[in-house]
């Protein structure tokens, strides 16, 4: 598992002058954490997590030495600048379920003969214990045809029994369509045909 180390924030520091030295904010939330835990840390510590990790990823808080099993909850983004500004942090425990959100990842579109994928849900909402946690549903298409159809009962999470799926079972996740040939040229031949 990966560990970020932060630091605990004084809230004297305000968020907008830590991101000018290099820090991005956050906050640990838990049901044994009173309050939250507003902490601090290295953009370059944040940035290397997020290269592997994603909303919906556990990961280890290092907060000024403590660990902390984490779940990263919430990621805010500066769309202008595209810069993370705040994470938001579920401290996890080990016997309590916890509201988390899988990515679904599509593997081998371009192996779909004459379709195309129409993806309808980017994350399915769950819940589970720490152990149980899922951070990507990767689906492959390349074996699907025009017509098929994945709804959010048919994905593997669905199934697993350890797992309180949150979404919408019979929500679509996928569809695959027919792909769209030049229809200009073939208007224009029936306008042709039509005169």
């Amino acid at each position: 598992m990966d560990v970020l180390k932060a630091q605990k924030r004084d809230m004297s520091e305000k968020a907008k002058r830590l991101r000018r030295e290099g820090y991005i904010t956050g906050n640990v939330c838990g049901k044994e954490i009173e309050g939250s835990i507003p902490v601090k840390m290295e953009k370059k510590a944040v940035n290397h997590i997020l290269s592997n990790n994603n909303k919906g990823s556990q990961i280890m808080l290092d907060v000024d030495g403590e660990s902390h099993n984490v779940l990263i909850k919430e990621i805010h983004f500066n769309a202008l600048d595209n810069v993370v500004e705040e994470i938001e942090f579920q401290a996890l425990m080990k016997n309590q379920k916890v509201q988390s959100v899988a990515e679904v990842v599509i593997e081998n579109r371009d192996k779909i003969d004459g379709g195309v994928v129409q993806e309808q849900l980017e994350e399915i909402e769950y819940r589970a214990l720490p152990e149980h946690l899922v951070e990507k549903i990767v689906l492959d298409v390349g074996d699907m045809k025009v017509g098929d159809v994945v709804r959010v009962k048919d994905l593997d999470i669905a199934k697993n029994e350890a797992i309180d799926i949150l979404t919408d079972p019979e929500a679509q996740v996928l569809a695959v369509t027919a792909a769209k040939r030049e229809s200009s040229d073939d208007e224009e031949t029936e306008d042709g045909a039509a005169e």
